[in-house]
């Protein structure tokens, strides 16, 4: 793969804390932290003609991302979630239905932006409306495809995630959703490793990462397993956490990093983005080697 462009694809949105509200939405934030690593990235999204869709169109900009391929939609309001946290800092997540993000329509100009990349990074939640139209057209289009299943009960239909799953490339879970998806898929085994090379063979995907929270992430790489203990800090909250972990992933990945090195810096930037408040916090591939320098 000649171009190093990834395109992510998917919500973009207002994450409500109780005080107060930060942009959000997981292929948003993952779009952030690769920007923040200095990656050729653009993001595929829709918002509403309103107050709250014109604040994502300046902060992107402001964040120096593109908002050339942000739709405006003239009849849904731009989405929003109400989150709240518990005592450990994990965040629950009430999610708006029928939102702008819900409604991304195919044209031409993104056919042609998946065409020239070499990544298309999307979640679940993108397929939960009209989007998954979209979606399915630049699946076919795209030279490599990187799934975070990122569930949100009720948004999400087994079926039609095995069917992503199968027509993927890369597969990202944290452990609570492996094992449901091990379930749904009848896996016979009982360990982590296991249901991850059954549901490897079953959907034929070459790479899984799994993450852990606090307890790191392992990954299985064409045959081969590949982990990281991760970082210890003081969480403030989760939200984001996966999705810097996956950008930090995929940025090292195709810019052909040592796999273990690549691992242990995706861990090293989820926990420092869970040291922060809100998703989007802007850290820098420097902060992150100061960070991992300070652990050692």
């Amino acid at each position: 793969m000649k171009s190093k462009k990834i395109i992510c694809f998917g919500e973009v949105l207002w994450d409500h804390f109780p005080d107060g509200k930060k942009l959000g939405g997981a292929p948003f934030n993952v779009t952030n932290s690769l920007k923040n690593f200095g990656a050729d990235v653009d993001f595929i999204s829709r918002v509403g003609d309103d107050n709250l869709g014109n604040e994502i169109l300046k902060q992107m900009q402001n964040n120096q991302i593109s908002t050339n391929y942000i739709q405006i939609d003239p009849n849904h309001q731009t989405g929003k979630v109400e989150v709240s946290l518990d005592s450990s800092g994990s965040a629950k997540y009430d999610i708006i239905s029928n939102v702008a993000w819900d409604f991304i329509e195919p044209k031409e100009e993104i056919f042609q932006l998946i065409k020239d990349s070499c990544v298309l990074v999307y979640g679940s939640l993108a397929a939960r409306a009209n989007s998954y139209k979209t979606l399915d057209i630049l699946l076919d289009l795209a030279k490599f495809r990187v799934f975070d299943l990122n569930l949100r009960p009720p948004f999400y239909d087994l079926i039609q995630i095995e069917d992503l799953m199968m027509r993927s490339d890369m597969l990202k879970f944290n452990d609570h959703e492996l094992l449901l998806i091990a379930d749904s898929m009848n896996s016979p085994f009982s360990s982590i490793k296991d249901h991850v090379k059954f549901i490897s063979e079953k959907t034929n995907t070459d790479i899984i990462c799994i993450t852990m929270g606090s307890k790191g992430a392992s990954l299985y790489h064409t045959g081969e397993w590949f982990n990281s203990d991760g970082f210890k800090v003081d969480v403030i909250d989760t939200v984001g956490a996966g999705d810097s972990f996956l950008a930090t992933l995929v940025f090292n990945l195709i810019n052909k990093k040592n796999i273990n090195e690549a691992l242990e810096k995706a861990c090293a930037m989820g926990a420092l983005v869970s040291s922060h408040s809100g998703a989007n916090t802007k850290i820098s591939e420097h902060d992150l080697y100061a960070f991992m320098d300070k652990a050692l």
